[in-house]
C-alpha cells in the first residue's frame, strides 16, 4: 500500500494548526495541545519543518513558531518533501538514469508518469486549502456562533 509516514501526516496537522493562527507566534506546547500530539513529536516536526524553510522560529519569553510564508504559498508537496525527501514512487521515477536496468525496462516511463501525476496533485494542494477543509475546534465554533449572534 502506498502511504506517507505517520510523521508526515502529523506534519500536515502541525502546519494547519500554525496556519490557523497567521498573526501569532505559537509555542511548541500550544501547537502540541491544539494538534493533540506529544510535545517531543511536535518539537521534532518543527525542527524538520524549520530546516525546510516552512516555519520560522523565535527565541525568548514570547518565542515560538509561525509560518515562513502565507499558507497559500506553501504546498502539500513541500511538507511531504520536508519529511520524506524527494517525491517518487520508485528510484527510476525520481530521476532518469538512476536505474541500471533502465535500457531494458519497459515500465520506467509509466512509473515516471504516475509519480509526476502524484507530484502535480501535491504541488497544487496548498496549506490554505487544507486549512479550509479542517473542522473547527469546539471552542472556535462557540466563539464564531457568539460573534454571529452579536
Amino acid at each position: 500500500m502506498l502511504r506517507v509516514s505517520r510523521l508526515t501526516d502529523y506534519a500536515t496537522v502541525v502546519m494547519t494548526c500554525i496556519a490557523a493562527h497567521p498573526n501569532d507566534v505559537l509555542s511548541t506546547a500550544q501547537i502540541a495541545e491544539e494538534a493533540r500530539l506529544e510535545l517531543p513529536t511536535v518539537s521534532k516536526l518543527l525542527k524538520l519543518l524549520g530546516h525546510a524553510g516552512l516555519v520560522e522560529s523565535f527565541r525568548g519569553v514570547n518565542g515560538g513558531y509561525r509560518l515562513a510564508r502565507p499558507a497559500e504559498a506553501i504546498s502539500l508537496a513541500e511538507i511531504v518533501e520536508a519529511m520524506e525527501g524527494p517525491i517518487g514512487l520508485t528510484e527510476c521515477s525520481m530521476a532518469q538514469g538512476q536505474c541500471e536496468r533502465q535500457s531494458q525496462c519497459g515500465v520506467s516511463g509509466s512509473w515516471r508518469s504516475v509519480s509526476g501525476a502524484i507530484d502535480g496533485v501535491l504541488r497544487a494542494m496548498t496549506l490554505a486549502q487544507m486549512l479550509a477543509a479542517r473542522p473547527m475546534a469546539p471552542a472556535t465554533e462557540a466563539a464564531s456562533a457568539a460573534q454571529a449572534n452579536a
